[in-house]
């Protein structure tokens, strides 16, 4: 069954769903260019299948194209940001250290 990423801005959160279910989340919040991303969270009966990660990259890919920046609280974002650095440049330069993420001189 495919896996769609879907934004409930009036929920103020992605849902990925799997068929018409609910099965992961991640909260957000906007403002003046910048999306927080305080939570995600998956189900727990459907770990291990990369419904974390690609909830997560389809949050990013939304980002990108509204063309905002992201704060990436929540450390599960931060992880995945960590391992797909194409996506680094969604964090401002700025707040990268807060994040403990590397600027593009290091």
């Amino acid at each position: 069954m495919e896996t769609s990423v879907v934004d409930v801005p009036e929920r103020g959160r992605f849902e990925i769903r799997l068929g018409d279910r609910v099965v992961g989340l991640a909260s957000y919040h906007v403002e003046d260019g910048t999306m927080a991303l305080p939570h995600t969270e998956v189900d727990p009966s459907m770990g291990g299948r990369g419904i974390g990660s690609a909830l997560v990259a389809g949050v990013l890919a939304a980002a990108r194209e509204r063309g905002v920046t992201v704060l990436p609280y929540c450390s599960f974002v931060r992880h995945y940001i960590e391992q797909h650095p194409e996506v680094l440049d969604l964090v401002a330069e700025a707040d990268r250290p807060q994040f403990g993420l590397a600027t593009a001189d290091h």
